[in-house]
């Protein structure tokens, strides 16, 4: 395991047919090999010039598959990752993983994400997570279900305030059951929501 979180960051390019980012209010731009006007969007989205990607971080917290899934996504879309896991035989095979918030140092550009509530560390590194400047904290579960984290946060000490800083549920709804699709919903999540949007369709 090491200490260091890296980027990972694929270097590959979207096709030449693919459609411009927010292609609604650019109707006049969809492949490479039409005439259009110059726009910075359009290149971004032929692969012709780099998406704005600084300030991108994420910490999954615990090694599960869901996490695995996650940071594979979130590197694709520019984040910098890292997983947090107390226990080294979990994490065997994550990638970029350490033991702790305080070795992880989630600052203001930092989304934690925990992917498993059921584990009994979840109140010692919301505990963490709440005490550092992280941008972003969220917790998978379903309203339909208890929020664990709600009374190990009170339990040590934090009060109704701080324990709503800690989003639950989190992710757009898409229907996503598997790992790999609640992966997907939780970063569309977080990218909707640095960028100042709601998520869902566009208007037609």
């Amino acid at each position: 395991m090491s200490g260091q979180a890296s980027v990972r960051r694929p270097d590959q390019h979207l096709s030449a047919t693919s459609h411009c980012g927010d292609a609604a209010a650019q109707p006049e731009c969809h492949t490479a090999e039409m005439t259009h006007q110059h726009d910075l969007a359009c290149d971004m989205a032929h692969g012709l010039v780099p998406a704005p990607t600084e300030g991108r971080r994420l910490i999954a917290v615990f090694a599960s598959p869901v996490s695995r899934e996650l940071t594979h996504f979130a590197a694709h879309v520019g984040f910098e990752v890292l997983t947090v896991d107390p226990e080294p035989q979990n994490a065997s095979d994550t990638i970029d993983c350490v033991m702790d918030m305080a070795t992880a140092k989630p600052d203001e550009h930092t989304d934690v994400v925990v992917t498993d509530h059921d584990r009994p560390e979840l109140g010692d590194l919301l505990s963490d997570a709440l005490r550092a400047p992280a941008r972003w904290i969220g917790v998978m579960g379903s309203l339909r279900h208890t929020a664990p984290h709600i009374k190990a946060l009170q339990d040590r000490g934090f009060d109704d305030a701080q324990i709503a800083r800690v989003h639950r549920p989190i992710g757009l709804d898409i229907g996503s059951h598997s790992p790999a699709e609640i992966a997907i919903a939780t970063i569309a999540g977080l990218l909707a929501d640095r960028n100042g949007r709601v998520g869902g369709h566009y208007a037609s």
